[in-house]
């Protein structure tokens, strides 16, 4: 291993990548810990003793690496990106003049981007606003207890933070494109990989204080177990043989190789967690507005992360939104008409409707498997801490996919960058 990594500073252009994407997630979390002034920090500190157990703040300061309650530079992270991007990949099946952006390739990719990051700033600047009027002693309403974040607060003071927040948001977008223009992997997964790494000490501290060391110690193996687990089912993947018909273009004989469609068990990453959670905290934010006492009875008490109820039902949505995503980002009515216009087909099943149908068959089945992986991995670790009573940090799950999930990613374009200058890498053929 100590001579694959070696490897990596051997070529000097990789090592110069490698060394670009480390400074950036350094520069990052240097934002990430630099709270805008005007913040209380003793308030800070009573609001992260408290984040670990609320759901959404919990879960949101996860993607932000801790930013989020101290309202840092940082502290939107890269959250308002990625509700971007999912709102965006949605419209595109919904909105014409998306899908033709979509089938213009290079050029309407890049007008796709662009529109990302339009709605990327002003969802930054509503979530910043709303942010802090919720931590200016609001807490109630949203998060279901009160603390006040800014004590000196006044209009101007608050205009300047919620600046601060949607210019942090923008600068993290631009040092995301960096680290996957100059740098290597894609930038904005390193920065939600750098965030949840970040967070993995004090999660397992407060772990340990809640539940003793046995109890640490049994979830820390559990979790190693879940690692290769999560190894083993993100290598895994279903590749459909295509052949490509011969055909005469002037005095060349094009066509006539065969190639595979992969289709990986896991395709939709940790997107389904992510809508998931956001669905379960519908009912939290109503019950904060809703004056129904049976139904805020039923909400605190069953809608906390570490609830066998809520745990069920993050299980349930994560497995139908894994299908949800999956057959969005994967169509296979223009996959099988992308492979007719190309004079591909697959070997024993005809072109058009047919091919249709078995890529939907074969695409389900792997779906099925890929979705209660997901659902599996992501409730784990909080059946066990809701069967032993500790409710500090319960997304073990969450942090470990997309931990081992960017860092394999990584890995394989590390690998073959090294492999092109005849190199052994990380991963073996």
């Amino acid at each position: 291993m100590l001579q694959r990594l070696a490897n990596i500073f051997r070529v000097p252009d990789l090592r110069n990548k490698v060394l670009f994407t480390v400074a950036i997630i350094c520069l990052y979390q240097l934002g990430a810990n630099i709270p805008i002034p005007g913040v209380s920090w003793s308030q800070v500190q009573l609001l992260e003793s408290k984040a670990g157990a609320s759901g959404v703040l919990g879960f949101l300061n996860l993607f932000s690496g801790g930013a989020l309650t101290r309202l840092a530079v940082f502290g939107l992270g890269v959250m308002p990106y990625i509700t971007s991007s999912i709102v965006i990949q949605l419209l595109t099946t919904v909105i014409p003049k998306l899908t033709e952006w979509r089938d213009q390739g290079a050029v309407g990719q890049k007008r796709i981007t662009q529109t990302t990051r339009y709605l990327t700033i002003a969802l930054a600047l509503l979530q910043s606003t709303g942010l802090i009027y919720a931590f200016h002693g609001h807490d109630q309403a949203l998060l279901g207890f009160n603390i006040d974040l800014i004590p000196k607060f006044t209009l101007w003071l608050g205009l300047f933070m919620v600046v601060i927040l949607t210019a942090g948001t923008a600068f993290v977008m631009w040092l995301a494109e960096l680290i996957t223009q100059r740098g290597v992997g894609q930038g904005m997964s390193l920065l939600i990989f750098a965030n949840v790494v970040a967070g993995l000490p004090s999660g397992g501290r407060a772990v340990y204080a809640e539940g003793g060391p046995l109890k640490f110690y049994t979830i820390l193996v559990i979790s190693l177990a879940l690692v290769v687990f999560i190894v083993f089912m993100d290598n895994g993947q279903r590749r459909i043989p295509v052949t490509f018909a011969r055909r005469v273009v002037g005095r060349r004989e094009m066509g006539g190789q065969s190639t595979y469609i992969p289709l990986k068990v896991n395709q939709s990453g940790v997107i389904p967690i992510i809508f998931a959670s956001s669905v379960l905290y519908i009912p939290v934010l109503l019950s904060n507005i809703v004056p129904w006492a049976t139904f805020q009875h039923f909400v605190t008490n069953s809608l906390s992360p570490t609830n066998l109820f809520y745990i069920l039902a993050d299980f349930i949505l994560i497995f139908a939104f894994t299908f949800f995503y999956v057959y969005i980002a994967f169509e296979p009515h223009q996959q099988a008409e992308l492979l007719r216009q190309q004079g591909g087909f697959i070997p024993g099943i005809r072109p058009g409707l047919p091919t249709e149908r078995y890529l939907s068959r074969t695409l389900s089945r792997i779906t099925v498997v890929g979705a209660l992986f997901l659902s599996a991995v992501a409730v784990i670790p909080s059946i066990l801490m809701s069967l032993w009573q500790i409710n500090r940090f319960p997304y073990y799950g969450t942090t470990l996919l997309i931990a081992v999930g960017v860092s394999l990613e990584t890995m394989r374009q590390i690998d073959s960058q090294l492999m092109m200058r005849n190199y052994e890498g990380f991963l073996k053929r």
